[in-house]
């Protein structure tokens, strides 16, 4: 396994500001690309908040966000919630020469899909649309777990993945997350049944995420069916070492 510093940062009653986490993400983003900082995955929770991609637009924002933030953010993509009951994940980690973005995506994902299997619930990828997902069955559509939203600037990423563990599902009823308007949202709560709380889960995502976050060969979880995105592209935003 790599050798990753995971920091829990703010949970439950301490739930972290979004901005606040931003700022933090980027100091320790400068201090992994200088060799300063170890390779870090900060683990945490938000207060309510929406934040939106480069590629938002404005019909994409909430008409009422319910006294939640709305935040701009450097990542590609649309617009997401992130909430209490969540667990936000950014790892800031250095993507080794053999390793392409497309590939360390594909890892966390990989990690995501091991964690709700620990729970008891198969998901998998849908080609064409970032996240982890369930399948339509007698329980509902096609429906989203976990949100992806990478950034990768001097070959080190930031940003990174939500996983619903038992969040308020109603802040979904306020957008169309990522533009995705023909499947639903889920958490780990509402598939079992049961409340499944953040601290419950954090212990599988920071196994899974070391194994996979170790660069070695994995076996893959098949994929489910393609589907469009309506965005047309992943959000992921690659940075040359050159840009601003």
């Amino acid at each position: 396994m790599t050798d990753l510093d995971f920091r829990e940062v703010g949970l439950g009653a301490d739930a972290i500001d979004y901005v606040e986490a931003w700022d933090l993400q980027r100091e320790l983003h400068a201090g992994v690309v200088d060799g300063t900082v170890p390779e870090t995955v900060l683990l945490l929770e938000h207060p309510p908040v929406f934040t939106a991609g480069r590629r938002t637009q404005p019909h994409h924002r909430p008409a009422d966000p319910g006294g939640a933030q709305v935040v701009e953010t450097d990542r590609g993509g649309l617009i997401t919630f992130h909430g209490p009951g969540q667990l936000v994940g950014y790892p800031i980690v250095r993507l080794p020469d053999h390793v392409k973005v497309v590939d360390y995506v594909r890892r966390v994902e990989e990690a995501i899909i091991a964690v709700c299997r620990d729970f008891g619930v198969t998901s998998a990828r849908v080609p064409g649309r970032t996240g982890v997902w369930l399948k339509a069955d007698a329980r509902g559509p096609e429906r989203k777990i976990a949100a992806l939203g990478i950034r990768v600037r001097h070959n080190v990423a930031m940003h990174g993945f939500a996983l619903n563990c038992d969040v308020d599902l109603s802040w979904y009823d306020r957008f169309v997350p990522c533009g995705i308007d023909d499947a639903g949202v889920t958490s780990l709560s509402r598939e079992l049944g049961r409340d499944v709380t953040v601290a419950e889960v954090i212990p599988s995502v920071r196994r899974h995420l070391s194994e996979l976050l170790a660069w070695q060969p994995y076996d893959a979880t098949p994929d489910y069916e393609p589907r469009p995105d309506p965005g047309k592209m992943p959000r992921i935003e690659l940075l040359t070492p050159t840009s601003s």
